[in-house]
Protein backbone atom coordinates (compact mmCIF):
# COMPACT_ATOMS: atom_id res chain seq x y z
CA UNK A 1 0.00 0.00 0.00
CA UNK A 2 2.58 2.40 0.92
CA UNK A 3 4.23 1.47 -2.49
CA UNK A 4 1.45 2.45 -4.21
CA UNK A 5 1.18 6.45 -2.27
CA UNK A 6 4.88 6.74 -3.38
CA UNK A 7 3.96 5.91 -6.65
CA UNK A 8 1.43 8.37 -6.85
CA UNK A 9 2.75 10.91 -5.08
CA UNK A 10 5.95 10.40 -7.58
CA UNK A 11 3.22 10.94 -10.56
CA UNK A 12 1.40 13.67 -9.23
CA UNK A 13 4.82 15.56 -8.41
CA UNK A 14 5.99 14.91 -12.03
CA UNK A 15 2.29 15.78 -13.58
CA UNK A 16 2.54 18.98 -11.42
CA UNK A 17 6.09 19.83 -12.18
CA UNK A 18 4.92 19.29 -16.05
CA UNK A 19 2.18 21.79 -15.93
CA UNK A 20 4.35 24.81 -14.52
CA UNK A 21 7.17 23.55 -17.35
CA UNK A 22 4.11 24.25 -19.80
CA UNK A 23 3.00 27.31 -17.94
CA UNK A 24 6.02 29.18 -18.18
CA UNK A 25 6.54 28.15 -21.75
CA UNK A 26 3.29 29.90 -22.77
CA UNK A 27 4.15 33.48 -20.39
CA UNK A 28 7.31 33.56 -22.45
CA UNK A 29 9.34 35.42 -20.13
CA UNK A 30 11.75 36.50 -22.62
CA UNK A 31 12.16 40.24 -22.70
CA UNK A 32 11.64 42.32 -25.80
CA UNK A 33 13.66 45.28 -26.41
CA UNK A 34 11.79 48.09 -27.27
CA UNK A 35 12.88 49.25 -31.34
CA UNK A 36 13.42 53.00 -30.20
CA UNK A 37 15.45 51.64 -27.18
CA UNK A 38 19.20 52.49 -26.81
CA UNK A 39 21.48 49.44 -27.61
CA UNK A 40 24.16 50.74 -25.86
CA UNK A 41 24.96 54.01 -23.44
CA UNK A 42 27.94 55.78 -21.61
CA UNK A 43 28.39 58.16 -18.99
CA UNK A 44 31.43 60.45 -19.33
CA UNK A 45 31.77 59.58 -23.15
CA UNK A 46 34.89 60.70 -25.18
CA UNK A 47 35.95 59.94 -29.02
CA UNK A 48 39.20 61.44 -30.37
CA UNK A 49 39.45 61.08 -34.15
CA UNK A 50 43.01 61.60 -36.02
CA UNK A 51 44.01 62.64 -39.60
CA UNK A 52 45.58 60.52 -42.29
CA UNK A 53 48.91 61.93 -40.58
CA UNK A 54 48.55 60.58 -37.19
CA UNK A 55 47.49 64.34 -35.80
CA UNK A 56 44.02 65.32 -33.94
CA UNK A 57 40.76 66.16 -36.28
CA UNK A 58 38.38 66.84 -33.50
CA UNK A 59 37.36 65.39 -30.41
CA UNK A 60 34.16 64.88 -29.01
CA UNK A 61 33.03 64.55 -25.25
CA UNK A 62 29.80 64.47 -24.11
CA UNK A 63 28.19 63.78 -20.14
CA UNK A 64 25.86 61.21 -21.54
CA UNK A 65 26.08 59.19 -24.90
CA UNK A 66 23.04 56.63 -25.91
CA UNK A 67 23.57 55.18 -29.24
CA UNK A 68 20.08 53.64 -31.28
CA UNK A 69 20.04 50.97 -33.31
CA UNK A 70 17.12 51.58 -35.00
CA UNK A 71 18.71 54.39 -37.06
CA UNK A 72 22.06 54.67 -35.87
CA UNK A 73 22.41 57.96 -33.78
CA UNK A 74 24.09 58.38 -30.78
CA UNK A 75 22.27 61.11 -28.68
CA UNK A 76 24.71 63.70 -26.65
CA UNK A 77 23.89 65.06 -23.38
CA UNK A 78 26.01 68.80 -22.73
CA UNK A 79 28.04 67.80 -26.04
CA UNK A 80 31.88 69.68 -26.23
CA UNK A 81 32.93 68.99 -29.70
CA UNK A 82 37.08 70.65 -30.02
CA UNK A 83 38.07 70.88 -34.08
CA UNK A 84 42.18 70.88 -34.15
CA UNK A 85 43.80 73.18 -36.62
CA UNK A 86 46.90 71.77 -37.52
CA UNK A 87 48.19 74.74 -38.64
CA UNK A 88 49.53 76.53 -35.45
CA UNK A 89 46.06 78.05 -34.98
CA UNK A 90 43.92 77.83 -31.78
CA UNK A 91 41.51 74.90 -31.94
CA UNK A 92 37.82 75.93 -32.10
CA UNK A 93 35.72 74.54 -29.13
CA UNK A 94 31.53 74.01 -29.76
CA UNK A 95 29.13 73.68 -27.01
CA UNK A 96 25.73 72.82 -26.73
CA UNK A 97 22.79 71.73 -24.42
CA UNK A 98 22.43 68.31 -27.05
CA UNK A 99 23.05 67.02 -29.68
CA UNK A 100 22.50 63.87 -32.26
CA UNK A 101 25.43 62.10 -34.23
CA UNK A 102 23.83 61.20 -37.26
CA UNK A 103 24.50 57.20 -38.15
CA UNK A 104 27.37 58.33 -40.75
CA UNK A 105 29.93 59.99 -38.22
CA UNK A 106 29.51 63.30 -40.54
CA UNK A 107 26.32 64.98 -39.44
CA UNK A 108 25.68 66.46 -36.17
CA UNK A 109 22.99 68.90 -34.89
CA UNK A 110 23.40 70.03 -31.84
CA UNK A 111 20.74 71.18 -29.89
CA UNK A 112 19.60 74.31 -27.89
CA UNK A 113 22.27 77.35 -26.95
CA UNK A 114 25.72 76.95 -28.76
CA UNK A 115 28.44 78.79 -28.14
CA UNK A 116 31.30 78.01 -30.75
CA UNK A 117 34.96 79.62 -29.01
CA UNK A 118 38.67 80.14 -30.30
CA UNK A 119 41.15 81.39 -28.28
CA UNK A 120 43.69 84.19 -29.44
CA UNK A 121 46.66 82.68 -31.42
CA UNK A 122 49.41 83.89 -33.36
CA UNK A 123 47.76 86.16 -36.19
CA UNK A 124 44.15 85.23 -34.66
CA UNK A 125 42.26 87.42 -32.37
CA UNK A 126 39.95 85.67 -29.70
CA UNK A 127 36.25 84.63 -30.90
CA UNK A 128 33.32 83.58 -29.35
CA UNK A 129 29.98 82.94 -31.12
CA UNK A 130 26.47 82.45 -29.38
CA UNK A 131 23.77 80.61 -31.21
CA UNK A 132 21.77 78.09 -31.30
CA UNK A 133 20.76 74.97 -33.24
CA UNK A 134 23.81 74.09 -35.30
CA UNK A 135 24.68 71.67 -38.58
CA UNK A 136 28.43 70.70 -38.12
CA UNK A 137 29.63 68.75 -41.27
CA UNK A 138 32.57 67.02 -39.56
CA UNK A 139 34.32 66.08 -42.62
CA UNK A 140 34.55 69.15 -43.85
CA UNK A 141 34.63 71.15 -40.84
CA UNK A 142 31.50 73.83 -42.29
CA UNK A 143 28.54 74.51 -39.91
CA UNK A 144 25.47 76.34 -40.45
CA UNK A 145 22.45 77.48 -38.27
CA UNK A 146 19.48 79.61 -39.24
CA UNK A 147 19.07 80.84 -35.70
CA UNK A 148 20.19 84.12 -34.33
CA UNK A 149 23.82 84.94 -34.14
CA UNK A 150 26.01 86.81 -32.29
CA UNK A 151 29.80 87.27 -33.00
CA UNK A 152 31.88 88.87 -30.14
CA UNK A 153 35.43 89.38 -30.84
CA UNK A 154 36.58 91.89 -28.20
CA UNK A 155 35.40 94.70 -28.45
CA UNK A 156 34.07 94.44 -31.62
CA UNK A 157 30.08 92.79 -31.59
CA UNK A 158 28.10 91.26 -34.33
CA UNK A 159 24.77 90.39 -34.59
CA UNK A 160 22.64 88.85 -37.58
CA UNK A 161 20.40 86.09 -38.56
CA UNK A 162 21.83 82.86 -39.96
CA UNK A 163 25.29 81.83 -40.41
CA UNK A 164 27.60 79.91 -42.47
CA UNK A 165 31.08 79.01 -41.20
CA UNK A 166 33.85 76.82 -42.26
CA UNK A 167 36.91 76.20 -39.29
CA UNK A 168 39.89 75.38 -41.85
CA UNK A 169 42.24 78.02 -43.37
CA UNK A 170 41.40 80.17 -44.49
CA UNK A 171 38.26 80.59 -41.93
CA UNK A 172 35.05 81.95 -43.49
CA UNK A 173 31.93 83.20 -41.32
CA UNK A 174 29.16 84.56 -42.67
CA UNK A 175 25.96 85.81 -41.27
CA UNK A 176 23.23 86.01 -43.70
CA UNK A 177 20.47 88.61 -42.82
CA UNK A 178 19.70 91.10 -40.61
CA UNK A 179 23.40 91.85 -39.66
CA UNK A 180 24.27 94.27 -37.41
CA UNK A 181 27.75 95.41 -35.74
CA UNK A 182 29.55 97.74 -33.57
CA UNK A 183 33.27 97.90 -34.14
CA UNK A 184 35.99 99.98 -31.64
CA UNK A 185 38.68 101.35 -33.58
CA UNK A 186 41.93 102.56 -31.50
Amino acid sequence: MTEIRLYILIATLAFISWELVQWNEERDVTMEIAENSPDFFSSGYFKKQMDSDGLPKNQLLADKMQHYKFDGATHLENPAMTLFNNNGQAPWNIKAESGVMAADGDNLELVGKTVISREAAQKAAALTINTSDLHVKLLTNYAETAAWTEIISPPHKTTGTGMEVIFESPIHLKLLTSVKGRYELK
